[in-house]
C-alpha cells in the first residue's frame, strides 16, 4: 500500500485551544477561537485530503472536533474518508487555555450511550469506528457485561468497535482487550495506541493484535511533539543525513512497522502536515531501524515525561 494511504489525521491538538502538544502555539491562530481553530481544522482537513490521506480521528473529549470535522465533511463531501472517534473522556476545559481540568474520564453505560449519541449527531452519519478512549487493565469496562453488550450492537449498524490504550500498561491491556468477546465474536475490531521510537513497550502485543485480524493505529508518534522540537542527538544527524527533519524521520519509523495500518499524524496547520507528509519518501535501513530502536526508554520514565507536560 501506498504510505501515504496508511497516514491519518488525529485531531486532538485542533479541536480545542489548549493541548500538551510541543511546538503546537506558534502554528495556531493567535485567538485561538472558535471560528478560528475551525478555519484551522478545516485548513489541516483540505491539505490533508488532498495529499491523499483518507483517515480522520477525534473523540468526544477534543472539545469541538467532531462539530469541526462534521461541518467538514457535509461542507465538503469528500470520498472514501473513514472517520474513527473515542468515547469515555468529557471535555470540561470550557474553551480556556488556563482551565484547571480539561477532561474527565468515565467507562460507564450511561457515558457510553450519551456520547455515541453526540458523536452520531455531530459526524452527520460518517463514523465508520467507535472507540473506548484510553483503555486500562482497571477499566470498569472488563467487568460491565451490558455495557460490552452495548458496544456489540454497534457492528449491526456497520460501526467497528475499538479501544485506545495510553500509559505504561498499554501492552497488558491490548492482550487483555482482545480475549472479550460478547456472543462468542470477538469485541474489538480495531485498537489505537501510543508507539513512538521512545516508546516501543506496546509492539509486540500490537504485532499480535495485526496478525488476529485487528486494524492497528498509531498514535502519539511524534511523541506530543518532542520528537520535532527537541529530538535525540541521533536522530538529529540521522535527520541531516536524509535531509529531512526529524518528524519526518520519526514518522518513517512508525511506517517502517509492518503491522502498523494507520498512523496518525497531528499536524495543525498545512505547513507542518506538508513536512510530516516528507516521511513517506524516507527509506530506513535495517542498521538505521537499530539505532533508533536503542533510543527506546522505559515505558514508566516516558509516561512520566508525558504527563509533566504543559497544556498550552
Amino acid at each position: 500500500m501506498n504510505a501515504i494511504h496508511r497516514l491519518g489525521i488525529g485531531l486532538a491538538a485542533l479541536g480545542r485551544p489548549a493541548y500538551i502538544n510541543v511546538g503546537r502555539v506558534a502554528e495556531l491562530p493567535p485567538g485561538r477561537s472558535v471560528e478560528m481553530m475551525r478555519e484551522a481544522t478545516w485548513n489541516v482537513l483540505d491539505a490533508a485530503y488532498a495529499a491523499g490521506i483518507r483517515w480522520v480521528d477525534a473523540a468526544r473529549s477534543y472539545g469541538r472536533a467532531e462539530e469541526f470535522l462534521g461541518g467538514w465533511l457535509t461542507a465538503r463531501a469528500p470520498e472514501g474518508v473513514q472517520v474513527s472517534s473515542k468515547w469515555g473522556y468529557a471535555y470540561v476545559g470550557d474553551w480556556k487555555t488556563d482551565a484547571p481540568v480539561h477532561e474527565v474520564k468515565e467507562h460507564s453505560l450511561s457515558r457510553y450511550r450519551t456520547q455515541y449519541e453526540e458523536s452520531r449527531e455531530r459526524l452527520n452519519g460518517h463514523l465508520s469506528v467507535y472507540q473506548v478512549h484510553s483503555l486500562t487493565e482497571k477499566s470498569s469496562l472488563f467487568q460491565d457485561v451490558p455495557l460490552q453488550e452495548a458496544l456489540a450492537e454497534l457492528a449491526a449498524e456497520g460501526v467497528r468497535v475499538g479501544f485506545s490504550t495510553s500509559g505504561p500498561g498499554q501492552a497488558d491491556t491490548i492482550r487483555r482487550a482482545m480475549t472479550l468477546e460478547v456472543s462468542g465474536q470477538r469485541l474489538f475490531s480495531t485498537v489505537q495506541s501510543t508507539w513512538n521510537i521512545l516508546e516501543t513497550s506496546a509492539e509486540d502485543a500490537l504485532d499480535e493484535a495485526h496478525r488476529a485480524g485487528l486494524h492497528v493505529l498509531l498514535k502519539e508518534v511524534l511523541a506530543n511533539g518532542r520528537l520535532a522540537v527537541r529530538p535525540p542527538a541521533e536522530v538529529q544527524d540521522l535527520s541531516s543525513k536524509k535531509d529531512v527533519r526529524p518528524d519526518a524521520l520519526a514518522l518513517a519509523a512508525a511506517l517502517g512497522r509492518p503491522w502498523a495500518d494507520t498512523v496518525l499524524i497531528g499536524a495543525v496547520s498545512p505547513a507542518q502536515l506538508e513536512a510530516n507528509l516528507a516521511a513517506t519518501s524516507v527509506t530506513l535501513e535495517p542498521p538505521e531501524l537499530e539505532a533508533m530502536a536503542r533510543l527506546s526508554i522505559p515505558p514508566g520514565r516516558y509516561w512520566a515525561e508525558r504527563s509533566s507536560l504543559p497544556w498550552t
